[in-house]
């Protein structure tokens, strides 16, 4: 009996099935194990694909990818400033500008690149199935530096290699003003753009400063002021002395800058009071002007016409002569000409002439200057100036003297008759003398024994159009015409040239007669129905 149950039992054998399972699950489960533990280590790196700041950092651990992208950006900048003497080379170090970089964001948004839906299981089994999403994805570069460091950085370099252009001169026997000498520059707010890009490259850490050539320092109006002056000392007329005196206002009507020598400095007026009491007469009529005032107004302003100008002076004062003359002083003195008056009627030299004045307007001219004025009829440069600037605003923009009288006293039209009629005032001297024969200017001149004034706007072909107002005194008892009539005519084509260059005058003109041309049988409509004060020469061609 229990030898059959011994030999039964030797007859089962080795379990060779069983074993051979077992090993098949142990070496499954290792296997498992060995993926799991490869999966869960792959984790731990960045994801294949993956580009952070544009460097490729897939597969790196965490900390080798911080490494990578802080150590690129922290490698110095070469910048190139180039000018005429080569390429000066300018070691830039990032943390000179305080740079820094957010690693940490950047590291957690290229984890989170890796990650699909599903969780951690389902990405190992699409890792076992070799169903893994093929990534490409790039995270950009979070860093931050201060830009007023790097702004200062630059404008050091540019102190230290720019090249200024010269200064604008000029040329007193030409009497033209001309541009400095080119530099070059560099452009700073270009520069800033073009470093941040380095800063933000991981592999390209050159910066070609970009550097501007400045070929034009155009002169500007103090250049033109200072060759006047030296124009008027070398021809031994001090502008600012005891026994000469010059004042010249000069206004550019595109940019409002403007030149003031003097400007307050008060002068006899002469005929150029002509034109305040032009603008108060346009101001005092209902109407346009009739064919007879417009005569009067063509004598008063053309041929400075004593007897014209009282008579609009009259009128204006309702046949009072010298409520007239005290409208005239008002009305100046309103519209921004403080130092402008005139205080009673102009000498006419006939046998009972009315005489006498009214009371002169308190005044606050330049007291250090001397020019012996008349005491009934005073202005300065300024003012004059001043006056035209008002009317050449009203006819072209609808402004100034409009602005003035905003209630329809002086309208548009009216400023544009004043400057057509002034435009006739062919005397072919002073402030016309020294400009191109083709050139329009609406002005008004006058002169006693010891004074020359004119003043008036002159229209640039290029419309840099300008106001100019000059006045020159000598004391002395008769007036050398030859002397400051060329004067004022340099000065006129200095100015001219200054606004022109392309058309400058380079020689004065030598077709000037010797004295003003007269106006009668020249320039003055020859009878009343002939003058259109909308225009003025429109008698010549008919």
């Amino acid at each position: 009996m229990s030898s059959a149950l011994s030999n039964r039992r030797r007859k089962r054998g080795f379990p060779v099935l069983f074993t051979l399972s077992f090993l098949m699950l142990v070496a499954a489960t290792g296997l498992l194990v060995f993926e799991l533990i490869s999966f869960s280590q792959r984790e731990e790196q960045l994801p294949s694909g993956i580009t952070v700041a544009n460097l490729n950092v897939s597969g790196l651990s965490k900390r080798d990818a911080v490494a990578e992208w802080e150590s690129a950006y922290a490698q110095p900048l070469t910048l190139y400033y180039s000018d005429i003497n080569g390429d000066h080379p300018i070691v830039l170090s990032p943390d000179q500008l305080g740079w820094r970089i957010s690693s940490d964001p950047m590291l957690a948004d290229a984890l989170a690149s890796g990650e699909t839906d599903g969780g951690f299981w389902q990405r190992f089994m699409n890792y076992l199935l070799n169903n893994e999403e093929n990534l490409s994805r790039d995270i950009p570069l979070l860093a931050s530096y201060q830009e007023n460091v790097l702004e200062e950085f630059l404008k050091d370099i540019a102190i230290r290699y720019d090249n200024p252009p010269g200064k604008a001169g000029y040329d007193l026997q030409t009497l033209t003003t001309f541009p400095g000498d080119p530099g070059y520059a560099l452009d700073v707010e270009s520069a800033m753009l073009a470093v941040d890009a380095a800063l933000r490259n991981p592999t390209n850490r050159i910066v070609n400063l970009p550097v501007e050539n400045v070929i034009n320092n155009r002169p500007q109006m103090d250049t033109l002021r200072t060759m006047i002056i030296d124009y008027l000392d070398s021809q031994g007329f001090i502008y600012d002395g005891q026994t000469t005196v010059a004042s010249i206002f000069i206004l550019d009507l595109l940019t409002g800058e403007e030149i003031n020598i003097l400007g307050d400095v008060t002068y006899s007026a002469a005929s150029t009071i002509k034109v305040p009491i032009m603008i108060d007469f346009y101001r005092t009529l209902s109407f346009e002007p009739s064919q007879e005032e417009a005569w009067l107004l063509a004598n008063s302003l053309l041929c400075s016409n004593n007897s014209s100008s009282n008579l609009i002076m009259q009128i204006i004062g309702g046949n009072d002569l010298f409520n007239g003359i005290q409208s005239v002083t008002d009305t100046a003195q309103y519209i921004g000409a403080k130092n402008t008056y005139i205080t009673a009627p102009f000498f006419l030299g006939v046998e009972g002439q009315q005489l006498g004045s009214i009371a002169a307007p308190t005044t606050a001219p330049n007291p250090n200057y001397n020019t012996n004025p008349d005491t009934f009829n005073q202005t300065t440069s300024e003012d004059m100036g001043t006056l035209f600037n008002l009317i050449y605003d009203c006819a072209e923009y609808g402004s100034g003297l409009i602005t003035s009288y905003p209630d329809g006293e002086i309208t548009q039209r009216e400023c544009s008759q004043m400057l057509e009629l002034m435009s006739a005032n062919d005397l072919e001297r002073l402030l016309q003398g020294g400009l191109p024969i083709e050139a329009r200017v609406s002005h008004k001149n006058g002169w006693i024994f010891d004074t020359v004034g004119d003043a008036g706007v002159v229209y640039s072909p290029n419309g840099r159009d300008y106001v100019i107002s000059v006045y020159l005194w000598e004391e002395a008892e008769f007036q050398d015409y030859e002397k400051l009539w060329p004067l004022l005519e340099e000065i006129s084509r200095a100015t001219w040239n200054y606004f022109n260059p392309e058309n400058a005058l380079i020689e004065p003109r030598g077709d000037l007669p010797i004295t003003a041309q007269e106006c009668e049988g020249n320039y003055l409509p020859p009878s009343p129905e002939l003058v259109d004060l909308d225009n003025i020469n429109g008698w010549k061609s008919n």
